[in-house]
């Protein structure tokens, strides 16, 4: 049974119990994605939302027009108060572009209107995606905890095993091996803080409505890495927290290709080296990327072991293969796009809500194969 404590507190789940948490108090935002209805409406996702009754759930769907109207029709079967903002609105683009924060689409932005929303519906903020199909009732309360007992952030932390095999790529194969690298080079707090979480790409999290407000965050992917360097500044590691939330299964994703792993992985890299810069730390990339293959190189001779202890498949071939994709993500970040904290625009939630909510003009959805 593990007991350990990191840097940050870290709960575990020992007892297989549900904490008693602000559920009540709090707003939980579900991004979500897709072209047909049947990708982004997730029936055990709202079930078990229904079950524990947050204030409030903000859906910031990004779906074409007639999607989202069916989407809204069919959420209303919920015993839930939701808030489903279009992010392909017209009018919200408008809004946005009104107020100097329009710009790349992608999941960063799409959390961030969720977040403003919520932050203003509701003492406590909960993040998390709706892809997961081991997604429980427990979640929510897990992720609230910390912050009922003086927490200011709390990350989810899981084992990504199925099929008998490994997966978590991204995190395993990339961003463990390249923080473990950091530390080698860089004895500074923020270094040491990211290499505190156990899964650090984790997307469910809590957060206190101040906080949320607070914080910038990346367009596209790289938000939750990029999320773990504004909340060291805003939090540190006094009030963070990382919770156990099991085992975790959802959606794969291939390594190539616009929304491959290669992909992300820049995008991440990218997050990673901007907070890096922001907390002054300089990093050398050619002599980082070296480091980074030995770190990859010797992680994956550990994931062997553990997955021939567990009776897993592995292949460390493949695996040695996808960490040196990786290691071209190791670069100068470019121009900072990120978008900011709400505390410093001039956009307000209810004029979100306003744009993101008006009536739809549909198209018909693409016919099914």
């Amino acid at each position: 049974m593990d007991y350990t404590q990191e840097r940050v507190t870290t709960l575990h789940d020992l007892a297989d119990s549900t904490p008693d948490a602000p559920v009540a108090e709090s707003a939980v935002v579900v991004p979500i994605a897709g072209d047909r209805i049947e990708s982004v409406t997730p029936e055990h996702v709202f079930a078990a939302l229904s079950a524990i009754d947050p204030a409030e759930v903000v859906v910031p769907l990004r779906a074409p027009g007639g999607v989202v109207e069916r989407f809204r029709t069919w959420v209303r079967s919920f015993d839930l108060s939701v808030t489903v903002l279009w992010c392909g609105a017209d009018a919200l683009e408008s809004t946005l572009a009104e107020h100097g924060v329009d710009g790349e689409h992608g999941k960063g932005r799409d959390v961030w209107l969720g977040l403003g929303v919520a932050a203003s519906r509701a003492e406590y903020v909960v993040l998390h995606d709706a892809d997961a199909t081991t997604y429980t009732r427990e979640h929510v309360p897990r992720l609230l905890f910390p912050l009922s007992i003086g927490y200011a952030f709390a990350k989810g932390y899981y084992a990504r095993v199925e099929d008998g095999r490994l997966y978590g790529r991204l995190t395993r194969l990339f961003v463990s091996p390249l923080i473990r690298a950091l530390e080698t080079r860089h004895h500074h707090p923020f270094v040491r803080y990211l290499a505190a979480f156990r899964y650090p790409l984790a997307g469910e999290v809590a957060l206190t409505a101040d906080l949320a407000r607070r914080v910038r965050l990346q367009r596209r992917w790289g938000l939750e890495i990029g999320l773990l360097g504004e909340v060291f500044d805003a939090a540190g590691t006094r009030h963070s927290a990382q919770v156990d939330l099991g085992f975790h299964r959802h959606d794969h994703h291939p390594v190539t290709g616009d929304r491959g792993l290669s992909t992300m992985a820049g995008e991440v890299g990218t997050a990673l080296f901007r907070t890096l810069e922001d907390h002054g730390v300089d990093v050398d990339y050619p002599t980082l990327a070296a480091a980074y293959r030995d770190a990859a190189d010797r992680l994956v001779e550990q994931y062997a072991a553990d997955a021939g202890f567990n009776g897993l498949s592995y292949d460390r071939d493949a695996e040695r293969e996808q960490s040196r994709t990786y290691a071209d993500s190791i670069s100068p970040p470019g121009p900072d796009t990120r978008l900011p904290a709400w505390t410093d625009t001039t956009l307000s939630p209810s004029a979100v809500v306003d744009a993101a909510t008006g009536t739809i003009r549909t198209d018909p959805e693409p016919e099914t194969d």
